[in-house]
C-alpha cells in the first residue's frame, strides 16, 4: 500500500465493503429484473447482478468524482481469474457508482477528517460481451441505468472511451485479488 494516502485507502476499503455487503443502497427496479432471460438492452438490468462477485473498487476523480464497485457475472470472474483475454461471450461487467461524502461520525472517532463513505447513487453501467452482435464496438455492448431506468444519454459513446485499453479487450478494470 506504499504510496497511497489514507484518504485513498479509506475510500477503497469503504467501497469494497459496500460492494461486498450488497446493502441495497442502489435499488434498480426496472421491470423484469427477476427474469433470467432479461437482456439489458431491452431496458432491463441483469437479474441478481448485486449478487455477482467483486472484481475491484475504484475512486474516479474529475467530472465524475465517485466511488465505484465493479462486479462480474460468473463468466467474467472465471476469465479474470484465469487471465483469459479476450473475454468470452456472455461476460457481463457491472459498474455501480456513488458520489462520496465525508463521514462526520467516522471522522469524529478518528479525531481528524479522513473518512469518506458512499453517498447518493449516481448510476449503474453494464458491459456485455457478444462478439457477433457488437462487432463494431469490439464485441461489447454498453448500457446505463439511472434510478432503475435506462439512461436517456446515448451509451454508444461509451466505446470511444474504451478504445485506449484495446489491448485489455477494452476493459479498464483489472482484477483485484
Amino acid at each position: 500500500m506504499k504510496g497511497r494516502s489514507v484518504k485513498q485507502i479509506s475510500i477503497l476499503v469503504i467501497a469494497a465493503a459496500i460492494a461486498v455487503s450488497v446493502s441495497g443502497a442502489m435499488t434498480l427496479s426496472a421491470g423484469g429484473a427477476d427474469d433470467e432471460s432479461s437482456p439489458i438492452f431491452e431496458g432491463k438490468v441483469p437479474p441478481r447482478y448485486r449478487d455477482w462477485r467483486l472484481i475491484s473498487v475504484a475512486h474516479e476523480e474529475g467530472n465524475l468524482n465517485d466511488l465505484r464497485a465493479i462486479l462480474g457475472n460468473d463468466i467474467a470472474i472465471k476469465a479474470y481469474r484465469e487471465g483469459k483475454l479476450p473475454f468470452p461471450d456472455g461476460t457481463i461487467i457491472a459498474r455501480l457508482a456513488w458520489s462520496y461524502v465525508s463521514s462526520e461520525e467516522n471522522n469524529k472517532a478518528f479525531g481528524r477528517p479522513q473518512s469518506f463513505v458512499a453517498g447518493p447513487p449516481t448510476n449503474v453501467q453494464f458491459m456485455v460481451k457478444d462478439s457477433k452482435k457488437y462487432m463494431s464496438t469490439g464485441g461489447w455492448g454498453f448500457a446505463q441505468f439511472n434510478d432503475g431506468e435506462p439512461a436517456d444519454e446515448a451509451v454508444q459513446e461509451c466505446f470511444s472511451c474504451h478504445v485506449p485499453v484495446k489491448a485489455r479487450d477494452f476493459v479498464f478494470t483489472r482484477y483485484a485479488p
